[in-house]
């Protein structure tokens, strides 16, 4: 019985009511509503635990070239650490990682940006050892 009423509509010359367009448009409606503060809440997300990861994956190149630098220069020392010279030692490590090192050569600093997050971490001598929010500190390091 029910579809013979759609076989009959859709032989017929009639479409949708102006009621039905509207309530078909209120529903798409409520349904970006609910959709677009998730999916803005998830690419937040994302675009945190990229720049931690990213930093995350920075740190064994860092120790590598403190072990055996690149150009076999500055050898037990962070001199001249920078973000390309990590993506020599590791060529996954994306561009939007940087890197830095201190006066004494001793530590360093490896910072990533992704959107509008920052995340840094210290490793050498007197660093924390640990990813923070924020950006390396430019006094302390020297940025390339």
């Amino acid at each position: 019985m029910f579809i013979d009423k759609i076989k009959k509509r859709l032989e017929g010359e009639e479409g949708f009511t102006l009621i039905e367009l509207l309530i078909v448009l209120l529903i798409l409606g409520i349904l970006v509503a609910i959709a677009v503060p998730s999916y803005i809440g998830f690419r937040q997300k994302a675009q945190m635990a990229a720049a931690q990861a990213n930093v995350r994956t920075a740190i064994p190149a860092a120790e590598a070239y403190y072990q055996d630098s690149v150009n076999n220069t500055y050898v037990n020392s962070y001199r001249a650490l920078s973000g390309a010279k990590l993506r020599v030692e590791a060529p996954g490590i994306p561009t939007s990682t940087t890197a830095g090192y201190n006066a004494t050569y001793d530590g360093y600093c490896i910072q990533d940006v992704e959107g509008s997050y920052t995340y840094s971490y210290t490793g050498g001598n007197g660093g924390t050892a640990a990813i923070a929010s924020g950006a390396c500190n430019t006094t302390t390091y020297t940025m390339a």
